[in-house]
C-alpha cells in the first residue's frame, strides 16, 4: 500500500472517504480502497464463484493501492454505497419542447447529485425570436437555457462535494451561434460550463475558400442567415482569445469514427470532451499511471500490460455493479458498453528517461505507449467478449463480423485532474504545469500548495549545483528555464507547460488520438502574447489532422484564477 501525500490525503477526506455511523468517523484511505476493489469485483459472481471473484478483488485492490490505476471519482467516492452512481460522463438529449427541456434539467440534477458529468447539444432549439405558434410568443433560444442549467447545476454540487460540471455545444450552422460564441466574452459569468462549437467539415472548407455560410433553422431546416464563413470563425477565434471559450468539437471526424454510426449520430461530448456519446449513454473512466512504468531508464511494457488488462476488466465490471439514473441512461449504457482506459503521468514517464517533452522523441515514445495500450486494451474486450459475450449492439456495429467485443469503445484520454493528485502524478498527457504551484477550487477549505518537483530536486542534488538558491528561485517562479546555473539538457527536460511552444502541445494531443478510439482533453497553452490568429492555426491544424476536438488557453486569460505558477510571488496562468 503507497503512502498518500498530504494533499491527496486532504482530498480524499474532504471528498471522498465514506463518513460511518453519526458522519464524523472516516474511513482510512485504505479502507476505501477495500471497499471499492470488493464492491467492483462482485460482478465476476454473474459468470464465476467466489474464489474467482476474491482473486481479482485482491488484484483490483494492489492495482489501485500501489497507485499504477485509479478509477474516475465517482467510483471511488462512491462504490459499495446504497444506489451508487459510478459513472462520470453523460450525455443527455435536449428537445424543442418546455417540458423536454426541464425533464433534461431534471435528469442532469440527479446526474450531478452522484458525482457525475453532462454534455449537452443544444442545437435543437428553435432560436431566440422564433414564434412560438398557437401559443403566441417568441422562443427565448438556446442560450437562455443554457444559462438557466449553469444556474441550476451552481445549486447542486457532484455527489455534494464538488461543483457540476457540463459541455454545451451548439452546432455552427444554429441561427444563434454569434450569441453562443460570445456568451463567455467581457467578463459574462457561466460557472459551470464548458463551451464548444459543433464544427462541420464544409465549414472549416467555407473559411479556408473565403466561402458565405449558411445558418439554418432546426425545425424548418430553410436558411435562416446567410454571413460570410470567416465572421464566424474570427468570431470563435475571438472567444477563445479572451477565455479559452469556445473550443471545438469536430463532428464529421466523430461520426466517421463512431463504430455506432448506424444507430446514431453523436452530437455531444462529456464535460470535457474526452468521450463522445449518443442519447443517454454514460461512460466509465479510468486512469493507467504511466510515471509507475519505467524501470532500469526504460518502458516496463510487461507490467503495463498486465494492468491494462486487470484495467478494462475493472471498468467492464463498474457497468455491472452501477446503479443507473433513469431506465434510459441503463439501457443505452448496457446495449454498448463503453469504457475509457486512458492514462496519466505521461510527463513524469518523459522526466523519469530524460526526454524533453517538446521533442519527436517525446511524440515517437507517445505512438508507442498508447499504441501499445490501444492494442492491449482491444485484445482484453475481445477476450472478455469470449468469456461474457458481446455487447448487444455488437450486431450493427463496425466490429461484425470480423472481431467480437465486451465494449464499443475502450479507452479515452481525460484529464485526470483529481485522481492524478491522489496518484501523486502529472495529469494526463499534458506537461508538468509549474514545478511547483498552488491550486485553488480543489477543495472547499483552501487552496493545496505543491512543493518543488521531488524529480527536479534530486537532479539538482545530484549535479552538485547550488542546491539552496536554485529551490528558493523555483518555489517563487515555478520554473527553471531562465536559471543559468542549470546546463541546458536539465533545464529542457524540466520545461512547463508555458514554456513549452504550442505546436508540441497539439502534437502530443495527435498522437494519442491516433491511438484512442474515444478522444483526448487536453489544453493547448499559449503564452499571453498568442493572437486569434495563432489560436486559428492550432484549430485547423487540429481539423485537418483528425483531432476530435480542440481546446486553447491563454495565459493571464478568463475570469477566474485556479492555478498558479510557484508559491509565494504568485505567477497567473
Amino acid at each position: 500500500m503507497e503512502n498518500f501525500t498530504d494533499n491527496a490525503l486532504r482530498i480524499l477526506q474532504e471528498r471522498y472517504l465514506w463518513r460511518k455511523g453519526n458522519g464524523e468517523e472516516l474511513e482510512s484511505p485504505e479502507e476505501m480502497l477495500r471497499r471499492v476493489a470488493k464492491y467492483v469485483a462482485q460482478a465476476e459472481l454473474k459468470w464465476s464463484g467466489k474464489a474467482e471473484a476474491e482473486k481479482w478483488e485482491s488484484f483490483f485492490f494492489d492495482m489501485m493501492s500501489t497507485l499504477v490505476f485509479l478509477p474516475n471519482s465517482p467510483t471511488l467516492m462512491n462504490a459499495g454505497l446504497p444506489k451508487s452512481q459510478l459513472s462520470a460522463c453523460f450525455v443527455l438529449p435536449v428537445k424543442d419542447n418546455l417540458s423536454g427541456i426541464f425533464d433534461t434539467l431534471k435528469l442532469a440534477a440527479l446526474v450531478h447529485q452522484k458525482g457525475g458529468g453532462t454534455g449537452f447539444n443544444f442545437s435543437r432549439l428553435r432560436p431566440a425570436g422564433d414564434p412560438l405558434g398557437s401559443q403566441g410568443g417568441h422562443a427565448s433560444g438556446p442560450v437562455s437555457f443554457i444559462k438557466l442549467y449553469d444556474f441550476a447545476t451552481e445549486q447542486v454540487k457532484q455527489g455534494g462535494k464538488r461543483r457540476g460540471a457540463n459541455m454545451g455545444i451548439l452546432n455552427v450552422d444554429h441561427p444563434d451561434i454569434l450569441e453562443f460564441i460570445r456568451l463567455k466574452v467581457n467578463g459574462k459569468a457561466l460557472q459551470n460550463f464548458n463551451l464548444s462549437v459543433g464544427i462541420f467539415d464544409r465549414f472549416m472548407e467555407a473559411v479556408a475558400e473565403g466561402r458565405d455560410w449558411q445558418l439554418i433553422h432546426p425545425n424548418s431546416r430553410k436558411v435562416a442567415q446567410t454571413l460570410p464563413a470567416k465572421e464566424v470563425w474570427e468570431a470563435i477565434l475571438e472567444g477563445a482569445w479572451e477565455n479559452g471559450n469556445p473550443g471545438m468539437v469536430f463532428l464529421d471526424t466523430i461520426h466517421a469514427a463512431n463504430p455506432l454510426s448506424k444507430i446514431g449520430r453523436i452530437w455531444a461530448t462529456n464535460p470535457c470532451g474526452e468521450v463522445p456519446m449518443l442519447d443517454y449513454e454514460s461512460c466509465n473512466l479510468g486512469s493507467v499511471n504511466l510515471s509507475r512504468f519505467v524501470s532500469n531508464g526504460k518502458v516496463d511494457y510487461q507490467k503495463l500490460k498486465e494492468t491494462v488488462r486487470t484495467g478494462i476488466r475493472f471498468l467492464d465490471n463498474v457497468i455491472e455493479v452501477n446503479h443507473y439514473p433513469t431506465i434510459k441512461i441503463e439501457k443505452a449504457t448496457l446495449s454498448n458498453r463503453k469504457i475509457g482506459l486512458g492514462v496519466m503521468g505521461w510527463a513524469e514517464m518523459l522526466l523519469r528517461l530524460q526526454i524533453p517533452y517538446d521533442t519527436e522523441e517525446a511524440v515517437h515514445l507517445g505512438d508507442q505507449v498508447m499504441s501499445f495500450i490501444c492494442r492491449v486494451s482491444q485484445e482484453a474486450s475481445h477476450e472478455l467478449a469470449l468469456e461474457r459475450g458481446c455487447f448487444p449492439n455488437w450486431e450493427v456495429s463496425a466490429f461484425n463480423p470480423q472481431k467480437v467485443m465486451r465494449n464499443a469503445t475502450v479507452n479515452s484520454i481525460a484529464p485526470t485532474g483529481t485522481i492524478s493528485i491522489l496518484a501523486d502524478t502529472s495529469s494526463s498527457i499534458e506537461p508538468l504545469f509549474a514545478l511547483a504551484f498552488q491550486r485553488k477550487k480543489v477543495l472547499n477549505s483552501g487552496s493545496l500548495t505543491t512543493e518543488v518537483h521531488p524529480l527536479f530536486k534530486k537532479a539538482v542534488e545530484e549535479g552538485g549545483f547550488p542546491v539552496q538558491e536554485i529551490l528558493a528561485e523555483v518555489r517563487a517562479s515555478g520554473r527553471c528555464g531562465h536559471i543559468a546555473d542549470l546546463p541546458y539538457q536539465l533545464r529542457s527536460v524540466f520545461k512547463t507547460a508555458l514554456e513549452i511552444q504550442p505546436e508540441w502541445h497539439l502534437k502530443h494531443q495527435l498522437i494519442f488520438q491516433k491511438h484512442t478510439d474515444n478522444a483526448v482533453s487536453k489544453t493547448v497553452n499559449l503564452p499571453e502574447t498568442a493572437s486569434p490568429k495563432d489560436i486559428g492555426r492550432i484549430y485547423c491544424e487540429a481539423w485537418k489532422n483528425k483531432a476530435k476536438g480542440i481546446t486553447v488557453f491563454r495565459n493571464n486569460s478568463g475570469n477566474e484564477q485556479v492555478i498558479y505558477q510557484g508559491i509565494g510571488k504568485s505567477c497567473k496562468v
